[in-house]
């Protein structure tokens, strides 16, 4: 896999993906954009990738949207049609993506820099990572789902008190703030990172995790529990009948490692929810 703006590294069935624009912080642009959909459809597609570690090269993780094109930067010029912002692209393809995906946040993380790591589902800061939802102080507004995702993550309150505010943190408030899992000394990041990508790579049944990752995020639209109920009775009685299903519990009684045979990209049908889930009534509710 080769990029104009993320380098790849696959070992051991874990991908690091490292953001290289350093010469700019790793700021986002249009071939980032681009690079980024094009990697996750190769993450997707690839059964050799079972877990993904996200950071960035030299000192920053992500430096926002590169404003090199000065005050214009925001200014798409003719306003009659909606002009999909590139954030959101992105978010909402790593919202879909199959495979579990772990911030390692070296650096500063501004912008579209922290945005595009809301999708994803751990986030580790090194004690040197600064954050920012500077949106307000650039004369804009939340982008890349940011609206939805982040008070998701740490709640209305703190959502707000970052983006009014606009101001730049440093990892431990975002620890407070439950925006990153763990902060951890910066040499050690990407061993912890590596740490937690292999104990699913080497533990967990692939296509498990990608059921269980979309259907956590998918369940946090719904307004009842019943729909996830109906869900989760569905995909248990799909699963049971696997070879996977058998081998967990058979690898149990034995005492042995799992051997896990089972395709991500081959056996799991898409778009979500895979199985359509029948509609319900909550009034019907035991």
């Amino acid at each position: 896999m080769t990029y104009q703006t993320i380098e790849t590294e696959l070992r051991d069935r874990v991908l690091t993906l490292t953001l290289s624009r350093e010469d700019r912080l790793n700021a986002f642009n249009q071939q980032m954009l681009d690079d980024w959909l094009e990697v996750l459809d190769e993450i997707d597609d690839n059964d050799e990738i079972r877990a993904v570690v996200v950071t960035g090269r030299g000192r920053g993780f992500c430096a926002g949207a590169d404003l090199g094109g000065g005050g214009g930067t925001f200014d798409s010029g003719d306003t009659s049609e909606i002009q999909r912002d590139g954030g959101g692209r992105l978010t909402l393809r790593l919202f879909d993506c199959r495979k579990p995906l772990i911030a390692a946040i070296n650096g500063p993380a501004v912008g579209v820099g922290v945005t595009m790591t809301l999708p994803m589902d751990v986030r580790i800061a090194s004690d040197r990572a600064r954050f920012g939802f500077v949106f307000a102080r650039r004369g804009i507004v939340p982008e890349a789902a940011s609206s939805w995702f982040l008070p998701r993550v740490v709640g209305i309150n703190q959502a707000m008190e970052w983006v009014a505010t606009g101001r730049v943190f440093p990892a431990e408030e975002a620890l407070a703030g439950r925006l990153v899992s763990r902060v951890v000394p910066h040499d050690d990041l990407l061993g912890e990172a590596r740490t937690l990508a292999l104990e699913i790579a080497e533990n967990t049944s692939g296509v498990s995790v990608c059921l269980a990752r979309q259907m956590m995020w998918k369940m946090l639209g719904e307004n009842h529990p019943m729909a996830a109920h109906s869900l989760d009775s569905r995909l248990i009685q799909q699963m049971g009948k696997t070879p996977d299903a058998h081998e967990g519990v058979q690898s149990f009684l034995e005492k042995r490692p799992a051997n896990f045979t089972m395709s991500p990209a081959r056996d799991v049908p898409g778009p979500f929810p895979f199985w359509e889930t029948p509609p319900y009534d909550p009034a019907e509710v035991d």
